[in-house]
């Protein structure tokens, strides 16, 4: 049996709590919060104390999926993007930049918001970003 503990960042919201993930024999089965962290000072909320749940769930998306033929198929990331390239161009030519809009998740860290707004209003060309900043 080889058990170890993994430091790593809470993914609920873009607080940054640290956590210390609870491996046994290569799976994750356990969260821990980070005694000496700055910013949780060695607590958890509920969402942090369950960080782990959703690893193995089975309705987690392991790869990106397209629509092809009224149905979702799964492709490669190169594929996918391309398709999200392909759609915002057209999109942004025959309506211009302020017809879309972005919207990011407090799963992600402030960096990962901050830089999707600085993406959308740099290349997209729009200031329509918004956040569920909702812990």
């Amino acid at each position: 049996m080889n058990y170890e503990t993994v430091l790593t960042t809470c993914t609920y919201c873009g607080c940054g709590c640290g956590l210390l993930l609870e491996v046994l024999d290569g799976e994750v089965v356990g969260t821990l919060p980070q005694k000496d962290h700055v910013i949780n000072e060695g607590g958890a909320c509920i969402k942090g104390w369950n960080a782990h749940e959703f690893i193995y769930h089975e309705g987690r998306l392991k790869h990106p999926l397209i629509r092809k033929d009224n149905s979702f198929k799964e492709a490669s990331w190169e594929e996918a993007l391309e398709v999200v390239v392909t759609c915002l161009k057209k999109i942004k030519e025959e309506n211009g930049p302020d017809s879309i809009a972005g919207l990011t998740s407090a799963r992600c860290t402030n960096e990962e918001n901050y830089v999707f707004q600085k993406w959308m209003r740099a290349v997209i060309g729009t200031n329509n970003v918004d956040h569920c900043a909702r812990l």
